[in-house]
């Protein structure tokens, strides 16, 4: 826990004040002289808004800062899924270096939160997850890091993977993945029964990669709601992707969002450029949480992304549409606020007595920071500068 003065900031976007940190906790917005011993930071008028935070993404993944991926498969997801599975440790992708360094560019580039979804399979057992836990140990007050047990390459087609999930869990994974019931595993019922029964043994919620889109999608959906309300897990599941949401029959998809607000469903969106997405701003009005994530970044999908949510930001409002000030201030509000909401994280803003976490901002209001997409400034976790500029206080591996 630090102490610290930061002056001539404005939380979000409004007037110039200062903030006095103390025990890492926000002791005071005001104007104030330091105290002996208290650090002091010049924010030069910058913007100061809660931390970012990447509430969908995969820090086993990425091939950032080693030799160029060359791709020339066929983007079936299926056949991304095996290729990963069987070939990433021939390509070198160590879970606990490459996971370093896809969040220490986060922090670098504003976030004080990151829900990761890290892949258990046969193939490689728990081996992926613990080297994300060396990561979480490693980057302790630096980077929150929210771990989900994550069947990347399914649940009824991979004997063994049901009770690889349930040890994750036991071991400590905070939150149990599913992905596709119907277009990976090819039985809905069988991977749904399973994957709430175990998050209903440990206590954990759920948070299930739905590609699956329009009415295929929507049937997955409505039973996703059959078991959310049969084990009383309202409030306690997310869907991410969520492309049923943007398919084309505007009234089958307000029905949906009816009861994904109706039993507190949380939805996570990247914006992905190549899919039909939900709506942010018709999910804000139905009172929806919706929280955003740059997902796999520089892998062997696909060579785009980066380790930043104010770029993904960006991907986000312009798939969406976005162009007034009001909506791309939204936008912000997913890759920060949203991602709170979704995470249920505690002590989260800039309120007196909230967690001294948050990142300067350049620009003249919210919507000017969204699209500016500069260095931010100054990252404070906890009270302490984590970094300036662009850059960590802690080197790359």
């Amino acid at each position: 826990m630090h102490d610290l003065l930061l002056r001539n900031v404005r939380p979000m976007a409004g007037e110039r004040c200062d903030i006095l940190i103390k025990d890492g906790k926000i002791a005071g917005l005001g104007a104030y002289q330091p105290a002996a011993g208290t650090a002091v930071e010049d924010g030069h008028g910058a913007i100061v808004v809660p931390g970012l935070i990447d509430a969908h993404t995969h820090l086993d993944k990425t091939t950032w800062n080693m030799p160029w991926h060359v791709n020339n498969r066929a983007a079936i997801l299926r056949e991304r899924i095996d290729f990963e599975r069987e070939n990433r440790l021939e390509i070198g992708i160590d879970p606990h270096r490459q996971s370093m360094r896809h969040a220490i560019g986060l922090v670098a580039n504003g976030a004080t939160h990151i829900r990761s979804h890290v892949d258990i399979d046969p193939t490689h057992g728990l081996s992926l997850v613990e080297g994300v836990w060396q990561t979480r140990e490693k980057l302790k007050g630096i980077i929150d890091i929210e771990i989900v047990a994550f069947p990347q390459s399914g649940v009824m087609v991979m004997p063994g993977t049901v009770e690889l999930l349930d040890e994750a869990l036991s071991q400590g994974c905070e939150v149990l993945g599913g992905i596709d019931p119907c277009g990976i595993d090819r039985d809905p019922k069988g991977q749904l029964d399973i994957l709430f029964a175990l998050a209903v043994k440990h206590g954990v919620p759920i948070d299930i990669h739905l590609h699956e889109a329009a009415d295929l999608g929507a049937f997955t959906m409505e039973l996703i709601f059959e078991r959310i309300r049969a084990n009383g897990m309202e409030g306690k599941v997310a869907i991410s992707h969520a492309f049923a949401l943007g398919m084309n029959d505007y009234v089958r998809v307000g029905k949906l969002i009816e009861e994904i607000a109706r039993l507190d469903v949380a939805i996570l969106t990247t914006g992905a450029p190549s899919a039909n997405v939900p709506s942010i701003m018709r999910l804000k009005e139905a009172g929806v949480r919706v929280g955003g994530g740059c997902d796999g970044i520089r892998d062997t999908w696909g060579p785009w992304g980066q380790p930043d949510m104010l770029d993904r930001a960006k991907v986000i409002g312009m798939k969406n549409g976005l162009r007034s000030d009001h909506e791309l201030a939204h936008v912000l509000h997913v890759v920060s606020q949203g991602g709170a909401d979704v995470m249920r994280l505690e002590g989260y803003g800039l309120d007196v007595g909230c967690n001294a976490d948050f990142t300067l901002l350049t620009g003249e209001t919210l919507a000017h920071a969204v699209v500016d997409i500069a260095p931010r400034p100054l990252v404070v976790k906890g009270g302490r500068v984590v970094a300036r500029q662009g850059k960590a206080i802690v080197e790359m591996p």
